[in-house]
């Protein structure tokens, strides 16, 4: 990690860079599941907002520390404070259990990045 950049920064621009990749194979599949994706997470029965919570607290018991990194940051967005998110965040470990730890310490240093770039507050203000 240079002294420019973070673990999040890394993340986000390695994630558009392969992002566009995939998108480059052009395969209907693969672009039918990206499309479906992005739709699950707009507003219906339940806000974006929440389902984007909904899949941060999936993303730890599935213990995927890239998925983390992205629900946190658009959570983050919709408006959600720390102290909510580490709320998620034990909600998951009581689903997941113990081995969900490590993906919480992940989470952990995440907010502190997005803490650092003004995105996440500690409370609402």
């Amino acid at each position: 990690m240079s002294k420019k950049t973070n673990r999040l920064e890394d993340f986000r621009e390695k994630r558009s860079e392969m992002n566009d990749k995939i998108m480059d194979l052009d395969h209907l599949g693969v672009k039918r599941f990206f499309n479906l994706d992005s739709n699950t997470y707009r507003d219906g029965a339940l806000t974006g907002e929440t389902k984007e919570l909904l899949g941060l607290v999936a993303s730890a018991v599935l213990r995927c520390n890239d998925c983390i990194d992205y629900h946190l940051e658009q959570c983050a967005k919709a408006g959600f404070t720390k102290d909510e998110l580490v709320d998620a965040m034990n909600v998951a470990m009581i689903v997941g259990g113990s081995i969900v730890i490590p993906h919480m310490r992940h989470a952990v240093e995440t907010m502190e990045f997005l803490e650092v770039e003004g995105l996440l507050t500690v409370e609402k203000e």
